[in-house]
This record gives C-alpha cells, structure tokens and sequence, in this order.
C-alpha cells in the first residue's frame, strides 16, 4: 500500500459523528483547497440536517408535516429524496417505506443519501488534485471512500461482532465505493418493519458494500427488516454484504447469489 500522509476533519452533524479522511502527500492532506472541499462538504450535511430534520421545528419536513407547506412549495431537495424513498419502497417489496405511518418522514433514508451527496460534490472530486491518494467520508460507521487513479490504496473497513462488543467480526476490502452497516445490538429493536409497525427481530446486524452509499444504507435496513429472508438480493443494487443473525449465523452474498452461511459459534454462545 502507498505511504500517504493522513488528516482527519471532525464535525458532529445530523445527530452523528462525521469524519473526513484524506490521504495524500504533505501539500495535498494541508492544501488550501483541500481544506475549503471538506468544510463544503461539511455545510452541505448542516443543510441537509436543515431541511430533513424531524427534531427541529423550523425544518422542512416538519413544517411539511404540520401542514405549513406542501411538496411543491418544500425545497426541491425535498421532492427529490421523496420520490427516491417511494422508488426505494417499491424496490424493497415494502421492506422500507418513509410514508407508513401516514406522513412523509425519510428519517431511514435521508443520512446516507446526504453523505453520498456531500462526498460526490465535494470530496471525491480531490481524487484528481495533483498529490491525491484517497478521501472518505465516515458518519456514524457509514461511508463512502474513493481511491485516486493509479493508487494502489484500498480501505480496509472493520465490521463490528454484534454479539462481542468491542471486537471485529469481518473486514470489508473497498477502493472506490460505499460500505453501511445497520443493526440492533447497540440500540436495540429499534427498526420497525412499516408492513406491520412492529419492531425487526432475527437478524443482530447487516452490512451492505454498493457504489452508493444511499444504497448501502437503504438495503442495509431491509436486511435488518426482512430478517431469514434473503430474497430481496437480487433486487439491491449492492455489490457484497452480510447478516449476522440472533443466532449467531453469518450469511454473506456476491451480488445476487448467496455464497456462504456460517455458524459463529463464539457469537451464537452469547
């Protein structure tokens, strides 16, 4: 792997931790512009949070909700992300829905869709700057990396044991992509199933690795919610992944065919 300097920016955004990491020679990771890229990349997450957030009053999808504007009138970034949810529902078989409640909230979707979008306007574009080697933008253990022309870098990407905390259950290989994990083992069943409003059981975590990161994401809930059944693969638009269950198995697919299901025995013990 190339020698390359690192630098790290840290903001909290979205109710998260979101990190940027540059790798590169000493000029490109301390460049001006390099610098102006990530704190661009970092106010187009503030004003996503802006626009999407349900906890605050002045949002866009909370006036929505209350009925103070209407789609056409909501900003446009709004009529976007809801017609992805909508084509995200009907994909997913229902396994995913941002109106089941009966309103429009595309909590489970808009975080991945926002750091993808930031990524994409404002830091994989320095992937060409003279000196590149890789960027990537972490938020709450969700990424999307890119690795500049030429390099031979690739983002090794630990998978946390949901059943052992503290440890790592698998690494995820990336050069240019995005990897998203969803789960219940910190948070408990926090994931509801909108076909039933009941919470998620079967599977502990799901990890998804596509080109998008808004992909990852989203599949990677459906995982969560389809639990045993894995039929939903050959309709994700994912390159690789894996589900640990409450038992302890760990199934992993390539593309749409399933490669391998495993008893984690240390896991399935706890």
């Amino acid at each position: 792997m190339s020698s390359s300097e690192p630098r790290v920016w840290v903001e909290t955004i979205m109710g998260t931790v979101v990190s940027v990491h540059a790798y590169g020679t000493t000029a490109f990771v301390q460049d001006a512009e390099t610098a102006a890229s990530v704190a661009c990349a970092f106010d187009e997450l503030r004003e996503a949070d802006r626009i999407f957030s349900t906890y605050r009053e002045d949002s866009e999808i909370s006036r929505l909700h209350r009925g103070k504007i209407t789609l056409d009138e909501a900003h446009p970034l709004v009529a976007e992300v809801a017609a992805a949810c909508l084509d995200a529902e009907q994909r997913s078989g229902g396994r995913f829905s941002a109106t089941w409640r009966g309103w429009f909230d595309p909590t489970g979707y808009v975080k991945g869709w926002a750091v993808e979008r930031a990524a994409r306007m404002h830091l994989l574009p320095l992937l060409a700057a003279t000196g590149a080697t890789a960027i990537g933008i972490n938020a709450g253990g969700d990424m999307q990396v890119g690795t500049a022309p030429g390099s031979d870098w690739v983002w090794r990407v630990g998978i946390a044991d949901p059943h052992r905390a503290g440890e790592v259950l698998a690494i995820m290989d990336v050069v240019d992509g995005a990897v998203a994990t969803s789960g219940t083992a910190e948070r408990g069943a926090h994931i509801l199933d909108p076909r039933s409003g009941e919470p998620a059981t079967g599977v502990r975590s799901a990890t998804v690795v596509a080109d998008s990161l808004a992909e990852a994401d989203l599949w990677a809930t459906v995982a969560i919610v389809a639990g045993d059944d894995l039929s939903w693969v050959s309709a994700a638009d994912s390159r690789s992944g894996m589900t640990v269950s409450d038992d302890g198995r760990v199934r992993r697919w390539m593309g749409a065919t399933e490669v391998s299901v495993v008893t984690h025995a240390d896991s399935a013990a706890r």
